[in-house]
């Protein structure tokens, strides 16, 4: 077998600087995180072992004093209010990306205030809740060209999308309100305007990543049970091959039947924009070793 790792797969720019960052705090001292830094169960865990303590909204609504670390996600004005309010250290590790987007929104709204904010997102998602903050919670969250119908089409439209989401299904969320738009009388006298938010590190990686996956004849998808990015990852490579296993740890490996693999065969392991690069080497490393592979 030839076993390799998708180089491309693994942290994103912004979930690594937020990582890199709570490692440099903890040498400072005691740190809590509020909501998991990161969907990924082991990296969570590890960072734990180092001493980062995950709260919830209300553990904040709780504290006084401390320092608490802000994830990449990045955070409703809510939420720095709260922290400002209990005397808490804010640690602001918001991904560049996020924070450029929020502010857009929140300019957007200020200037245009009777205008619909409208956010193609996934309702509830972190990044989107705090996208939502920007507006008062005024904003509309569309998932897909049905929630359209949640719009109202003769009212001046701006429309942004949170970093992760498809650049396809974007351009069909536009397409399609331009269509339902030119059918109206009064499409003249209202405004769409719509800005692609989308992280091109992030967007990129899917055609990269179903290319990795079209040329191994064993995918291992490994990502967290809780990351919506890895769930949408895994269906481009199971699209792409459909001999992809999904899994989140090395104790998930199910036996692998080696005698449908022949010497020449390959075996490729990626992963999610939440999952560590040291998790993909470890469960690399049990399939050689389970499976006595020499790889040069």
């Amino acid at each position: 077998m030839n076993i390799s790792i998708d180089r491309d797969s693994g942290f994103c720019f912004g979930v690594t600087s937020a990582i890199d960052k709570a490692e440099e705090e903890l040498k400072r001292g005691p740190l809590s995180c509020l909501g998991d830094i990161v969907h990924n169960g082991q990296e969570v865990e590890r960072l734990e072992k180092a001493g980062l303590h995950t709260i919830t909204y209300n553990d904040l609504e709780q504290m006084h004093g401390g320092r608490v670390l802000l994830r990449a996600h990045g955070e409703p004005p809510s939420t720095y209010a709260t922290a400002q309010r209990n005397g808490i250290n804010v640690i602001d590790a918001t991904c560049p990306v996020v924070k450029k987007l929020q502010e857009r929104i929140r300019d957007t709204y200020v200037q245009h205030p009777n205008a619909q904010i409208v956010i193609f997102g996934k309702v509830g998602h972190a990044e989107v809740i705090g996208l939502q903050g920007q507006t008062d919670n005024t904003a509309i969250v569309i998932e897909s060209p049905d929630d359209i119908q949640q719009l109202d089409l003769q009212r001046d439209i701006y429309l942004f999308s949170q970093t992760t989401k498809s650049v396809d299904e974007f351009r069909k969320i536009v397409e399609t309100i331009n269509v339902q738009r030119s059918s109206l009388d009064a499409t003249h006298s209202t405004t769409f305007k719509y800005h692609d938010t989308i992280c091109r590190n992030v967007a990129n990686r899917v055609e990269r990543l179903k290319r990795f996956a079209r040329e191994q004849d064993l995918v291992i998808f490994v990502g967290g049970q809780k990351s919506s990015n890895a769930k949408v990852l895994f269906e481009h490579c199971k699209n792409a091959n459909p001999n992809t296993l999904f899994i989140s740890s090395p104790d998930d490996l199910p036996p692998l039947n080696y005698k449908l693999y022949s010497l020449n065969s390959k075996i490729g392991i990626c992963g999610a924009t939440s999952t560590p690069l040291w998790l993909m080497e470890q469960i690399k490393e049990k399939i050689e070793n389970e499976y006595n592979v020499n790889n040069v």
